[in-house]
């Protein structure tokens, strides 16, 4: 009976427990919605590059100017011993398994002894082996700031520290730099940047995307500013040593104070072109243990923690390609991107309406597109993609920097492929160019001095309005080589700008 009764009131309640069961179930939504953290992470050259490609000119073969890869042509390879360094190391059985999360002891002292130089001194326990210099800036930034904090970035900018910033709510706060000075850190607008939440200088030098170099004196006056208001410096140098002359040559940050902590950024991707490798590092100078009292150091290695270390097979070649390279193969890739970068300087100056600013490092240069020549375009953005669309030519916006009306070439491109870029170039800009009314150029070697590059790019400084203002007063002297690249200014058809001594 009893039996009897349970199995009547199992059928009984059944379908009440299916129907409360199928109500709940429709009560409830998956909550399945994206972090704060994915929402604010955005890398513009990332996007571009997904959109922009696949508006090119189906008829024409893109030509591809903006990817910072210098394999990507395949015109420019890594050293033979750089490949035996890895085959060795990948035959020896000895780097499958985990490493440890900061990188092993031997890679880790051979980047010691190749960065070290005289006031610069490092040992392996200051060297964090990271994925890529990326990886590198990701600890440097997030160790030195949190939400509500800033970093100090240059304009124009390679946008990664923006990216890696914003994840985290981590504000970037610019400063501008002079393009009339090679692209020269603007002082005041460096320190007026400067609150009471800044965490972090950065600093790229030498700079992508506008190929400065920094002399010395001029990395010695931004150290100051740091020494002056105490904040440690992130010194960005993965194209470390890839300068095109003496007057430009590559000086760490760090060996300049005593004073300053400084986290500096490096790897293997540019110089040793193998940026698929994906080994970098972060030397960490700290004479005074101000990073070591205040538990920065500590803290980096537990942020190393979260991704256990680069690839283990490389770690393992890095001591032989560091020492095995020969330098003479480091000089003739500088030799060939010089090269590149005078040739294309040449033919750019040669268009009326583009404005190139010749580089003196790394593997980039930046173009201004005067908009008095071409007022259908919007924006630097809008030129770009008409470009693409028409002429499957694809440099970089300089959006993409947050410096508008100029755009990026990368110098890495065979000198083959520049010669069609720029013959559709040249066209593209012949079908869109209109006369320019306000402009008051002679060719002959003057110009109107009021034409500056403070009229399409201004960093908002008492002290660059001053500098405008006086080269009206003394006047300008025009020089025509375009080679050099230790003037002041340059401009279509004017190269170099500098004082009359």
């Amino acid at each position: 009976l009893t039996e009897c009764i349970l199995q009547n009131l199992y059928i009984y309640m059944s379908p009440i427990s299916s129907n409360i069961i199928a109500s709940q179930s429709m009560a409830k939504q998956w909550k399945i919605q994206e972090s704060d953290f994915a929402k604010n992470t955005f890398n513009p050259i990332r996007s571009l590059l997904k959109t922009l490609k696949g508006n090119a000119n189906p008829s024409k073969d893109l030509i591809d100017l903006s990817l910072g890869d210098p394999t990507v042509f395949g015109n420019l390879k890594p050293h033979e011993n750089i490949i035996k360094a890895f085959e060795d190391s990948l035959r020896s059985g000895k780097y499958n398994g985990y490493g440890p999360s900061t990188g092993h002891a031997i890679a880790r002292k051979a980047v010691a002894e190749h960065v070290s130089i005289p006031g610069a001194e490092v040992t392996a326990d200051d060297v964090i082996l990271t994925s890529g210099c990326s990886t590198a800036l990701d600890h440097c930034i997030t160790v030195l700031a949190g939400k509500g904090q800033n970093i100090l970035v240059p304009r124009p900018a390679f946008p990664l520290y923006k990216t890696l910033a914003d994840g985290f709510g981590i504000e970037s706060k610019e400063y501008s730099c002079i393009p009339e000075r090679n692209w020269e850190i603007d002082l005041q607008s460096l320190e007026d940047a400067i609150d009471e939440n800044t965490a972090a200088i950065v600093v790229n030098n030498p700079s992508n995307p506008c190929g400065a170099a920094f002399s010395p004196k001029h990395l010695k006056d931004v150290i100051r500013i740091a020494e002056l208001h105490k904040i440690p410096i992130i010194a960005d140098e993965i194209y470390d040593y890839f300068t095109f002359s003496d007057d430009f040559e590559f000086v760490p940050m760090a060996s300049l104070t005593s004073e300053v902590p400084i986290l500096s950024c490096g790897g293997l991707t540019k110089r040793f072109l193998v940026p698929g490798w994906r080994l970098g590092w972060l030397v960490i100078y700290d004479r005074n243990n101000l990073f070591l009292n205040s538990g920065i150091t500590n803290a980096l290695e537990r942020l190393t923690q979260r991704q256990i270390g680069p690839n283990t097979v490389v770690q393992g070649a890095l001591p032989a390609i560091l020492k095995e390279t020969p330098k003479e193969f480091h000089s003739n890739t500088i030799s060939v991107v010089k090269s590149t970068a005078e040739m294309v300087f040449r033919k750019l100056e040669g268009i009326q309406g583009l404005n190139p600013i010749m580089p003196s490092g790394a593997m980039y240069m930046m173009v201004h597109i005067d908009s008095q020549y071409f007022p259908q375009f919007s924006s630097d953005m809008d030129f770009v993609k008409k470009l693409i669309e028409e002429e499957s030519v694809f440099p970089l916006p300089g959006k993409c920097f947050n410096c508008p009306n100029f755009f990026r070439i990368v110098l890495t491109t065979p000198a083959s492929l520049f010669e069609t870029a720029f013959e559709r170039l040249e066209q593209f800009c012949n079908r869109h160019r209109v006369p320019s009314k306000s402009l008051k150029l002679e060719f002959d070697g003057g110009f109107d001095s009021t034409l500056s590059m403070s009229s399409f790019y201004q960093p908002d400084t008492e002290e660059f309005h001053r500098q405008s203002e006086a080269s009206e007063d003394e006047g300008i002297k025009l020089k025509k080589n375009v080679s050099s690249v230790n003037q002041m200014s340059m401009f279509k058809k004017r190269s170099v700008v500098s004082r009359e001594a």
